[in-house]
């Protein structure tokens, strides 16, 4: 059986102690993988501040992102492969990830070649006349950066592209479910040229490996993407180094009676229950104008009954299986509480494993977990409304605030719900899910702190220094 180490100083470290990584729709053991010791995370937090005191030239960060991004794109198809056997993610979705992941890579490269400060116009205040201020931005240090399941390429890179762009050095926590595609992004670097310590890979099934990366002191930012209960512990934790949290959603989508219900139908379905719905835009609360409710939920209804259920590793396949056993059992006992509490499915869901099927349920109440908390399953509730303040309103009763999608073809509608959805972004004519990987992604409320794309992960991953010069008139 292959075993595979943590990733210290430009290569992997073998251990005493390992955890099974299996391929999520066979349940077969792909590999064992080390759980980093304290002496572990010792030699990668003291290793990266040492990188971190040998930087790398702007230039030679852009140009090794920029290889990085030329092997993946060589190396496609394993990596979607890798992502589909370790995530259980259906490989149409896990090719989009790696070319998505190939953009990212090359946005943080520009991202290093332009980031600039600024002039302060001081010479306007009095005595200063003869002064010149300017800021330059700087890096902070280590900065550790703890990864989902869900996207264990592109969200690692939104981390750790951004982060050596700007001239930190990482430490990647990656999720446990997902450690090998990690592993395989630190081998892309080395091969890229990236030098020993700038990036290290720590693997470990046991929450304290986490728990004690943040506690560091010598971490001097904290990247984070994962549920907002952790989150919240994270910044507790961190004291008062920036911490850039993007957490959890349950997704508003509004249909208005002038939409393209064909469109929406199809959109929100496949946004729904892609990846069986673990994406933290996943589409999860459906509102739709009364008028067009029966014709939009029969549309709706027919393109969630066409999707294909089953291996990841099948092209047909739309929705696989979720990550783990306790992932499936919690999703499937709050659709059933949802039965229970007077919810009703048109489309009934059924467990078997790890699979959890598609469900599209009506008659759900605000006050459902289904419809209150982030469910990151395969359920959506749809929810008719009268006007469309009522379905703002609606949306925004959320201690969530991430993304939200509006379809309408009214210029005005669309704008309205820009300047009034308490959300990070607003989608129109498409779903929540949507991300362009160079927009500013993140959210507000209990949905995090911070933006990530890599030009905006930037500037939250430096800090700026004034200079102020004193150049007497001769």
């Amino acid at each position: 059986m292959e075993q595979r180490g943590v990733y210290i100083d430009g290569g992997e470290s073998m251990r005493d102690a390992y955890y099974e990584v299996t391929h999520k729709y066979s349940g077969a053991v792909l590999a064992e993988v080390a759980e980093a010791s304290d002496d572990v995370i010792e030699q990668a937090v003291a290793g990266a501040q040492d990188a971190f005191r040998r930087p790398i030239t702007v230039n030679d960060r852009a140009e090794i992102l920029e290889r990085a991004a030329q092997i993946l794109e060589r190396d496609q198809e394993a990596v979607a492969r890798l992502i589909a056997q370790e995530a259980g993610k259906p490989i149409k979705d896990a090719r989009v990830e790696v070319t998505r992941g190939q953009l990212t890579l090359r946005y943080s490269a520009l991202a290093a070649r332009t980031l600039h400060g600024m002039e302060i116009p001081i010479r306007g205040n009095p005595g200063a006349q003869s002064r010149i201020a300017v800021t330059i931005r700087k890096p902070y240090g280590v900065v550790l950066a703890i990864t989902p399941f869900n996207f264990p390429l592109n969200l690692v890179l939104h981390k750790v592209g951004p982060a050596l762009a700007a001239g930190n050095t990482v430490v990647l926590k990656p999720a446990p479910a997902t450690p090998l595609t990690a592993l395989n992004i630190a081998r892309v670097f080395t091969e890229a040229g990236l030098p020993p310590g700038h990036l290290q890979v720590v693997t470990g099934s046991n929450p304290d490996v986490g728990a004690k990366l943040v506690r560091d002191p010598r971490v001097r930012l904290v990247t984070f993407t994962g549920s907002a209960t952790v989150g919240q512990i994270i910044r507790s934790q961190a004291g008062l180094r920036p911490v850039l949290l993007e957490l959890g959603n349950n997704s508003a989508n509004i249909v208005h009676e002038d939409a393209d219900l064909d469109l929406a139908a199809r959109t929100l379905a496949l946004r729904a229950f892609g990846f069986a719905g673990q994406v933290c835009v996943s589409v999860q609360r459906i509102y739709v104008h009364r008028l067009i409710y029966d014709a939009f939920l029969s549309r709706l209804q027919a393109v969630v009954a066409k999707l294909a259920v089953g291996d990841p590793e099948d092209d047909a396949t739309d929705v696989g299986p979720m990550i783990s056993e306790t992932a499936a059992e919690r999703a499937f006992d709050w659709y059933q509480e949802s039965l229970r509490q007077g919810a009703r499915a048109v489309v009934p869901s059924q467990r078997e494993g790890l699979f959890v099927r598609p469900s599209l349920l009506v008659d759900v109440a605000p006050s459902m977990r289904v419809m209150s908390e982030e469910v990151f399953a395969p359920l959506a509730g749809v929810v008719p409304y009268n006007n469309f303040a009522e379905a703002l309103a609606w949306a925004n009763d959320s201690r969530y605030g991430l993304q939200a999608g509006v379809f309408t073809q009214r210029l005005d509608l669309a704008w309205q719900a820009i300047q009034t959805l308490e959300v990070g972004g607003v989608i129109v004519n498409d779903s929540s899910a949507y991300r362009a990987d160079n927009m500013p992604y993140g959210g507000v409320k209990d949905s995090g702190l911070g933006r990530e794309g890599p030009e905006f992960a930037v500037e939250e991953m430096t800090y700026p220094t004034v200079g102020v010069f004193n150049l007497p008139v001769q």
